[in-house]
C-alpha cells in the first residue's frame, strides 16, 4: 500500500511540475512577452554600444595625446618664439584660368537658332 501511495504522489508531483513548466514557457512565448524581451535586448545592446563608443573615444584621445607628445605639439609656444610664416607659392608668371583654354569643342561660328525664323 505504501508503494502505491509513493508512486501516485511522485506521478502527481511530476505532472504538476511539468504543467507548471509548460505554462511558464507558454507565457514566455506570448507576443507581449516576446516584445518585452526584444526591447530589453535592444536596450542592453544600446548600452553595450554606448560603452564601446566611449572606450573608442577614450582610446582616440589617449593616442592623440601620445602623438602630440611624440611630435612636440603638446609643448606650449614660448612667448618670444613665434610660429614661422606660412610658405607662399613662388610666382612663375601669370596663371591662366583653366576655363580660358581653347580645348573645348565649341564651333568657331556662332549659331543663333532664332535666325532661321
Amino acid at each position: 500500500m505504501f508503494r502505491r501511495t509513493f508512486w501516485f504522489t511522485a506521478g502527481a508531483a511530476a505532472g504538476v511540475w511539468a504543467t507548471a513548466k509548460v505554462n511558464r514557457k507558454l507565457k514566455q512565448l506570448t507576443p507581449e512577452s516576446l516584445a518585452a524581451q526584444a526591447a530589453n535586448k535592444a536596450v542592453e545592446t544600446g548600452h553595450r554600444l554606448k560603452g564601446f563608443a566611449l572606450d573608442v573615444r577614450a582610446g582616440m584621445l589617449q593616442r592623440e595625446a601620445e602623438l602630440d607628445d611624440a611630435l612636440g605639439l603638446a609643448t606650449p609656444v614660448e612667448p618670444g618664439r613665434e610660429l614661422p610664416e606660412p610658405r607662399r607659392r613662388a610666382a612663375l608668371g601669370p596663371v591662366a584660368h583653366p576655363a580660358t583654354h581653347s580645348f573645348s569643342k565649341t564651333p568657331t561660328s556662332s549659331y543663333n537658332r532664332n535666325e532661321d525664323h
